[in-house]
């Protein structure tokens, strides 16, 4: 017979891998929630867990009880879903978050007993079950625009003892008849805070949201509502997020670049490609929220180079490559082009990020303003 541990011990060593994470005790009032709602409640008969190789492997709670214990209790990412994607392989749409970002996001949020909370994206339902227990189950309402998802967390609440209001819906209005709300908090990220959710914020409220470009998916927007209807706030450095769908786009190089007809201007550049799209997430959210539309991706399978960078913005048709010939690193051949020299304006980011004194995710200021039927964002660094 396996032997499966405790629960108690299971969310003790989970409890004392996320103080890690955080440098200090989890607070009590949420240690006292995460043991009211046990997480394997949330999760599904299979899971699907990273295999080493940048793919994932299934893990089944029927053919592999220890396996799939422990993944339900550790401090990691759990894919509880694929879809087929663009190109017809399959890519991950479901997930349960990494406890310990769950865990920072509810301490940004600062929620209270007898705060209204709206949540955007309710996924497996142990985030509106954790916010049930600090603020009231009266107080949660959770949207999701999946029906199968929003079946699967209902079960699982009730189950759990905790059933927040869950609406299937565009998470993307946020949800109009329980407005206006003391916190908003999302579980899918963002390129543009969604007007609805900045106008069902009651004034000096919290907004909890992760952060995208299409440059950098990282780090986690915290935002007081003003008086004046608009949103300010900062960027915390944690947070990886499925892209909120109502804001999801395919995006596909054309084959053959340069296409036909197109002479793109050449030129050579000192700046390493790694430099802006390597592991510096600081200097890649720079980039990103300062080179809007930009997004790249690397790629080895070029006969020209050993290694290319590749610059895109679909909205203009720009474009821009960066080659490593595999031998030296003091100069990098470039072509652009389009309306846009992508190249140029992130060597001009990168610069700013320099000169700055390299700020960390965190020093940037973000500001969201109405704008007619969507919001604006302006970007700041304190000097």
């Amino acid at each position: 017979m396996t032997s499966y541990p405790v629960p108690d011990e299971a969310l003790g060593d989970l409890l004392d891998r996320i103080a890690e994470q955080l440098g200090s005790p989890v607070p009590a009032h949420l240690r006292a929630a995460l043991r009211a709602v046990p997480r394997h409640l949330f999760l599904p008969p299979t899971l699907w867990l990273r295999d080493g190789n940048g793919g994932h492997e299934p893990c089944d709670r029927e053919s592999a009880p220890d396996r799939w214990w422990r993944a339900a209790y550790s401090d990691a990412p759990l894919v509880t879903r694929f879809a087929e994607g663009p190109d017809g392989d399959r890519v991950p749409s479901s997930s349960a978050s990494m406890p310990s970002v769950v865990v920072r996001m509810l301490m940004a949020l600062n929620a209270q007993a007898g705060h209204s909370v709206l949540e955007i994206g309710t996924g497996t339902g142990f985030n509106a079950a954790l916010l049930s227990v600090v603020c009231g189950t009266e107080n949660v309402t959770s949207i999701d625009v999946d029906p199968e998802l929003t079946r699967r967390a209902q079960r699982a609440l009730k189950a759990s003892g905790q059933q927040p209001e869950v609406v299937c819906a565009d998470g993307a209005g946020g949800w109009r008849p329980n407005a206006p709300y003391h916190r908003i908090i999302a579980t899918c990220s963002v390129r543009t805070v969604p007007l609805p959710w900045l106008e069902q914020t009651m004034t000096g409220g919290l907004l909890v949201i992760p952060w995208d470009t299409p440059w950098c998916n990282f780090g986690t927007l915290i935002a007081t509502k003003q008086a004046d209807g608009t949103a300010e706030g900062s960027l915390a450095p944690y947070g990886s997020f499925m892209l909120l769908r109502a804001q999801q786009v395919d995006v596909e190089l054309p084959a053959g670049l340069p296409c036909a007809g197109q002479a793109p201007e050449r030129s050579v550049t000192a700046l390493s490609p790694w430099a802006v799209a390597g592991n510096d997430l600081a200097a890649q959210m720079y980039i990103g929220l300062r080179v809007p539309g930009a997004w790249h991706v690397w790629d080895t399978e070029v006969d020209e180079a050993h290694t290319r960078l590749w610059l895109a913005d679909d909205r203009t048709a720009s474009w821009a490559c960066v080659d490593y010939d595999g031998r030296q690193t003091s100069a990098f051949a470039v072509s652009q082009y389009g309306t846009r020299k992508l190249w140029a304006e992130v060597v001009r980011a990168y610069e700013e990020y320099v000169a700055a004194g390299r700020p960390g995710v965190h020093q940037h200021r973000l500001h969201i303003v109405p704008d007619g039927r969507s919001t604006r964002l302006e970007v700041s660094v304190p000097a």
